[in-house]
């Protein structure tokens, strides 16, 4: 746990903010999800779940399921929000569960590389990809599969590939494709589609998404990120199997209670739609809003533009809204050291392999932490950046 965490528990979120509103400190702006806490707070006892002494004491959960360790109450829970959303397809698919979609991101590439050939398959996405693909693909220094950068300039004939979509892409919220299937439909090829933020308050959701393996977690659907709770949707039964088998070895499953309060508070979305959807609709776009209009005033950076569609979900044409925002520096300077001055902490976009003149920004923070953000980066202004000096440093 991170010094500043400690502080903030026992010191209060307001506090906290005037401290760092105050201090040379840092704003984080790293992707943990409290932008949604004021929402579920207002709910009160609704989320509540009483869980006694003697109930789930068993690894087991449903032995007639190829994922044993999933309790029913989730799977329930899962399959009525995607109905409810329409933004993927879960009917005659398996749900396979896991501490977080990060589980699951390993379990895939187990399952579609094993029993493994004699070179380790190829992992690939089209950059900017998310910045922990590659440490997460080689950490384990894995014989099956390795880490082999952009899709984009990966050389398609050397063979057998795993490609990993991320849709709305992480860090630019631009709506991806396969790469890599467009120029050569090997059999070779297979392919992950990492959905996380494919939600009603991050992008339109243009229609339900029918892919092999489909990723999705709690954290950005609904911002209970301590909960630790991903699912993916898996078309082949086998390839469900290994996935469930890589858990069943690293954890031997996953936490019921956890399971039980997901599925609690998936039910409550599914009852109570659109109100979570709607809520986190229109946070996000108050949001993205006062970002451009400080970026406008800034005359330093730019950021992407979304193309307005119709969103089957809210009946409505509208923009994306991403979880992220993708800042360019648009005299090509190293934009995190930029924001950096101005203590605000980013991730650069080499981490995403692109330019350092890229850097991302969450907008999933709490609100006074947003706001001191947006202070700032408002005092970055075009013509006050000479021999490393900002105003405000």
């Amino acid at each position: 746990m991170r010094l500043e965490h400690i502080h903030f528990k026992f010191i209060g979120k307001h506090t906290f903010a005037r401290i760092m509103h105050h201090s040379h400190s840092l704003i984080p702006t790293s992707g943990d999800p409290m932008a949604f806490e004021a929402f579920w707070r207002k709910l009160g006892d609704k989320c509540t779940i009483v869980i006694s002494g003697s109930d789930l004491m068993s690894y087991l959960s449903d032995m007639g399921n190829v994922c044993w360790f999933l309790v029913p109450e989730l799977a329930e829970a899962i399959n009525n929000l995607h109905h409810v959303v329409d933004n993927a397809v879960s009917d005659g698919r398996h749900i396979v569960i896991g501490t977080g979609s990060t589980q699951l991101y390993q379990a895939a590439l187990y399952a579609l590389s094993s029993p493994g050939g004699p070179e380790p398959i190829s992992v690939v996405s089209a950059a900017p990809y998310y910045s922990q693909y590659p440490a997460e693909t080689d950490y384990l220094r894995s014989g099956l599969y390795k880490w082999d950068g952009d899709a984009n300039t990966f050389d398609k004939n050397n063979g057998a590939y795993i490609e990993v979509v991320n849709s709305p892409n992480n860090p630019d919220g631009t709506i991806r494709e396969a790469v890599l299937a467009k120029v050569n439909r090997s059999a070779e090829g297979k392919l992950i589609h990492d959905l996380a933020y494919y939600w009603p308050q991050y992008t339109p959701i243009t229609g339900a998404a029918d892919h092999d393996i489909m990723l999705f977690t709690l954290s950005k659907c609904t911002g209970h990120a301590g909960s630790r709770i991903g699912w993916a949707l898996v078309k082949d039964t086998e390839v469900a199997r290994k996935m469930t088998r890589f858990i069943e070895l690293g954890s031997i499953g996953v936490s019921k209670e956890s399971q039980l309060r997901a599925a609690k508070i998936l039910g409550i979305v599914s009852d109570d739609y659109p109100n979570f959807f709607e809520y986190g609709r229109r946070l996000m776009s108050e949001r993205w809003n006062m970002l451009r209009q400080v970026i406008r005033q800034s005359g330093v950076f730019g950021l992407p533009e979304y193309p307005l569609e119709y969103c089957n979900f809210t009946g409505k044409f509208t923009n994306s809204h991403p979880g992220f925002a993708w800042l360019e520096s648009k005299e090509d300077e190293d934009c995190e050291k930029l924001l950096r001055a101005e203590r605000i902490m980013a991730r650069g976009g080499r981490r995403f392999g692109a330019d350092a003149k890229y850097a991302r920004v969450s907008m999933l923070s709490r609100e006074e932490i947003f706001n001191i953000f947006l202070e700032r980066l408002s005092a970055i202004q075009g013509g006050s950046i000479s021999n490393g000096k900002h105003l405000g440093s």
